[in-house]
């Protein structure tokens, strides 16, 4: 089977570009031809199908590329021409991309799937918070309009106007006739999609993978901390654990780094509270900084969809505290591999990292059930069926 895989990073940036990486690796694996279609970026991963890249976006092309710009038509039709792909499979294409790609496939009869990162379909600001903070769903029912009047677009009225026409162009009924399936990481994502108004009989949900080799250990032994790994900024709720932690005896490692660093730094340090803030890790530093921990939190305030902390965490053995909110649920068991708190509350978050303490898990059995449950072999059956294998 010939499949064109596209995201508008090449490289291991965030989840979405790391989800394509793994991939196209277990495609090719399984014997499959893989061509990959991408922004040419700085970081990326060297490939030969970089000659069909479009270039990197300069701030002129903020104007044009996120409609239907001719450099990304024109390239992705001789990579179409070329390759001669059986499916199509969208990742974050929006804006340096943007989804022209999806109707330039369609009319040449190639199967479209599209997997879901954001919520950008229904929001033009793809994380659905006003001002950074606020959850909002004003734009869910069509009607874009608060993109402008908010100026959820970096709080610019410029970009919130190219936002706005982002998504009225890209509207709906636009994207729902050129792609075949959207592939919802979350059943939250695929409820947030129905309500606004997507076809259920197009929304699949299949919870991502990862490569659970890179997970695999041998001691599951625990030491006396908990922590956080992901970036440090509002929507992560990381304002709201270092306060919890401060209230609490128990050493909290933070893994990340973002625009709150600081901040939370000097935060932590007036509340006399017993964090760790360890700064940027490789993978090979954060399994063993998580591995060892007694549980990590996930204290999310924004809708998370399928976070690979989550994954990562349980699949070394490590049982997971998080918020209730968007996807984040789905993948704890209480009791078993974690526990959950209302996202926001302090007060609920201090209770549950004293009772996660106080809590007996099986470490290893947690490691055995997420490997089993986030394996590739278990997804590729499932994507093979979204391909119409």
């Amino acid at each position: 089977m010939r499949i064109l895989l596209s995201n508008k990073f090449y490289y291991r940036r965030g989840g979405d570009c790391i989800y394509m990486l793994n991939l196209e690796q277990l495609l090719r694996a399984k014997g499959h031809e893989v061509a990959v279609f991408a922004m040419d970026y700085p970081e990326n991963i060297e490939t030969p199908w970089k000659k069909y890249f479009p270039q990197n976006m300069t701030k002129l092309m903020a104007f044009t590329r996120p409609f239907r710009s001719r450099e990304v038509r024109a390239k992705f039709n001789s990579l179409l021409d070329d390759f001669k792909p059986d499916v199509v499979h969208l990742n974050n294409i929006h804006t340096q991309l943007s989804p022209v790609m999806a109707e330039l496939a369609h009319k040449r009869g190639i199967r479209v799937v599209w997997t879901l990162h954001d919520y950008k379909l229904l929001c033009p600001r793809y994380d659905c918070l006003r001002d950074g903070k606020e959850i909002c769903e004003l734009c869910f029912n069509g009607d874009k309009t608060p993109c402008k009047a908010y100026r959820c677009m970096k709080g610019s009225r410029l970009a919130s106007e190219i936002g706005y026409r982002e998504a009225v162009t890209w509207n709906r009924e636009r994207l729902e006739e050129c792609t075949d399936l959207f592939v919802c990481p979350s059943r939250f994502m695929a409820e947030k999609m129905a309500q606004g108004g997507f076809c259920k009989d197009k929304l699949k949900v299949l919870c991502n993978f990862i490569d659970i080799e890179k997970c695999r250990k041998d001691d599951y032994a625990k030491e006396n901390y908990y922590c956080y790994v992901g970036r440090l900024s509002h929507e992560k709720g990381v304002g709201t654990l270092i306060e919890a932690a401060a209230r609490l005896s128990y050493k909290l490692k933070v893994i990340g780094g973002g625009p709150l660093m600081e901040l939370l730094k000097v935060k932590n340090e007036e509340l006399k509270g017993n964090v760790e803030f360890l700064g940027f890790r490789q993978w090979e530093e954060i399994k063993e900084t998580v591995g060892h921990a007694r549980f990590t939190v996930i204290p999310s305030e924004w809708y998370e969809n399928n976070p690979l902390s989550v994954i990562e965490a349980e699949c070394i053995g490590t049982p997971v505290l998080g918020a209730r909110i968007g996807g984040i649920p789905e993948l704890i068991d209480e009791g078993m591999n974690g526990m959950t708190f209302e996202s926001g509350n302090t007060d609920d978050l201090i209770g549950k990292i004293e009772a996660m303490y106080n809590a007996e898990f099986d470490y290893s059995a947690i490691a055995d059930t997420a490997m089993k449950r986030y394996s590739a072999e278990a997804y590729y059956t499932e994507i093979m069926e979204c391909y119409g294998m």
